[in-house]
This record gives structure tokens, sequence and C-alpha cells, in this order.
């Protein structure tokens, strides 16, 4: 799908595409890829390196197309199961002419980075500023989720709480790469501003959007960091859960064991002829409720044993 943008009064608007000076190319199918080549003079090569989700952030300084390939977060969907990935985005910069191409939708001109859009080279610092503001958006989502399961975590039993923690550590690993590969892309366009045809304002502009690229760097390796070190901590909660429901459950089957010795007693016929001079109606009721001291005892004598265990542990720790 082809869009085609103007600059009119320092604001980015869609216009005719016979003379726009951006063009964006989402998804193009195979005839808008050979019109690509043919029409703007763009190595098929380079086109496919763009629409390639694993291809690196570089930059390649040819015969009147700067071409750069940069890493942005894939638009996350309901279908991906806590799974953000990034995906690349292609600049081809000509003298009078800035083409991009993307595999998905965009939403490139939507942000309030660079107010006022003078030329196209306005416009791809724009860009630029605004894949920083998507990683951080994307980073922020990540971290509500993290901090969502960490209390589902603490009361939970179950793995899939640890699958989608593990998901999102795994997310964090691809957004460390793709923004240090902008990182990259960013330092060799700061080094020389002027192959780029940048201003002096405009390289001050870059200069600012390299910093905001090193603080989200850093963000995403603090939550990376904060997610794979406490993953450990995590599997103990759980198990530890788990343990807790074990010694329950034990304790439950412990206190009816008696109570089904005595029940299993009852429910011979020996019991029948203890109490032939009662009515059966009266009988078992009164047996039911006998019952009920001796679960009540065997859980004092429990606990008053596990009470006992632990203060003698507790003065082995004092000594």
């Amino acid at each position: 799908m082809l869009e085609a943008f103007g600059i009119e009064n320092g604001i980015i608007t869609p216009m005719a595409a016979e003379a726009a000076p951006i063009l964006v190319f989402s998804s193009p199918d195979e005839e808008e890829r050979r019109r690509i080549c043919a029409d703007y003079a763009i190595d098929s090569h380079d086109l496919a390196s763009a629409l390639d989700p694993d291809e690196l952030g570089r930059i390649e300084l040819g015969e009147g197309v700067i071409k750069i390939i940069l890493k942005r977060p894939r638009n996350f969907t309901g279908e991906d199961q806590l799974l953000f990935t990034v995906t690349s985005l292609g600049l081809f910069l000509a003298k009078h002419r800035l083409i991009i191409v993307a595999n998905d939708g965009l939403g490139l001109f939507e942000d309030r980075a660079v107010r006022r859009v003078e030329n196209i080279r306005d416009a791809l610092l724009k860009i630029l500023y605004g894949t920083i503001a998507h990683f951080l958006g994307h980073l922020k989502v990540i971290n509500m989720l993290s901090e969502s399961l960490e209390r589902r975590i603490t009361a939970s039993m179950e793995n899939r709480y640890l699958l989608d923690m593990f998901t999102l550590e795994k997310s964090l690993v691809y957004f460390v790469n793709g923004i240090d590969s902008n990182q990259a892309v960013l330092e060799k366009m700061i080094s020389a501003p002027g192959k780029f045809g940048f201003s002096e304002t405009q390289t001050d502009i870059l200069d600012e959007i390299l910093i905001e690229n090193r603080q989200c760097s850093k963000q995403a390796e603090i939550y990376s960091n904060i997610l794979t070190g406490l993953m450990d901590a995590r599997f103990s909660v759980v198990n530890n859960n788990l343990s807790v429901l074990m010694k329950r459950l034990t304790v439950i089957s412990i206190i009816f064991m008696p109570m089904n010795l005595l029940a299993g007693i009852g429910g011979m016929s020996e019991f029948s002829s203890w109490t032939k001079a009662s009515p059966w109606w009266l009988a078992y009721p009164l047996f039911m409720m006998a019952l009920v001291p001796v679960g009540f005892l065997t859980f004092w004598i429990l606990e008053r044993t596990g009470r006992e265990r632990d203060r003698i542990r507790d003065e082995r720790k004092r000594r």
C-alpha cells in the first residue's frame, strides 16, 4: 500500500503521489516491489533488507541515495501471547525525496517529536525520534505486564505465569538488540552529518535523539536484567506455594486417618450387633458425631508437635 505525504506550513500532510516528497510503502506486493526498484533506483537487495525483520540496522552511502535500515517494534496483537518482537524499516533518502518501506502498517507521523517540519530531513529526524518513542511505549507495557505477572506468581502454583515471564524476557532480548542496532546507525549519522545534508540545527536534534536512544537502551537492559535476575526467586515462590499446599493436604489426610479407621470398624456387622438394642437412625448419627472430637484431637496433636519442633529448632539456632 502506498501513502504519499507533503510538507505544508511545517506540517506533514497527505497529498498526491506524483509530486510528494515523502512516499510510504507498507507491505508492498511483488508488483509494488518491482515498481519501487524501477522508478526510484533502489536495489532489490536493499529493498529485501528493508522488509527482512531479522536484518541488522545499517547505513549505506550510495550514489544519490542514502540507504538506512532501522529496527522498530512490531505492532503488538493479542495473538502474539505477550511476545514483543522487532522488525525492520527501510529509509531511502535522496536529494528531494524520502522513500519509506516497511512490512506492516505504520504510524510514523503521529507523534509530536519534531513539531515543525521544513524538509525531508526534518521528517527523517521525526521518524528516528518516533522509533525511540515506540520502543519506550512498548517497554512501559512490558513493565506493567511483568508487575502483573509477579503478583499472580506470588499466589499461584502453575507454570503458565512463569512461561509468560520467559516470553517477556525473550521480548526484552529482541528489544535490546534492536535498540543497540539503531544506536550504531545514529552514531554513524552524527559522526558525519554533512554527508546526510543536515544543518546545524538538525545536527543538534540528531544529538538529542542519540541521547534518547542511549537512555532507551539502558532502560531496556535494566528491565531485562531485573527479569533475568529474579526468575530463580519466582521459581522458589512457586515451589514454596506447592510445598505449603502439599503440607496442608498431608495434615488433612492424617486427620482423617483415625476417623477412617473408626468409620471402617463402624461399618462392619459387629457394630450392628453392638447397637442392636438401639435403632439405627440413632446409633449411626451418634457414631458420626463421636468421630468429630477424634478429628479435632488429631489436629491438636499435630499442631502441638509442630510447635514443639519449631521451638526446639529456634533454640538450636540461638545456641
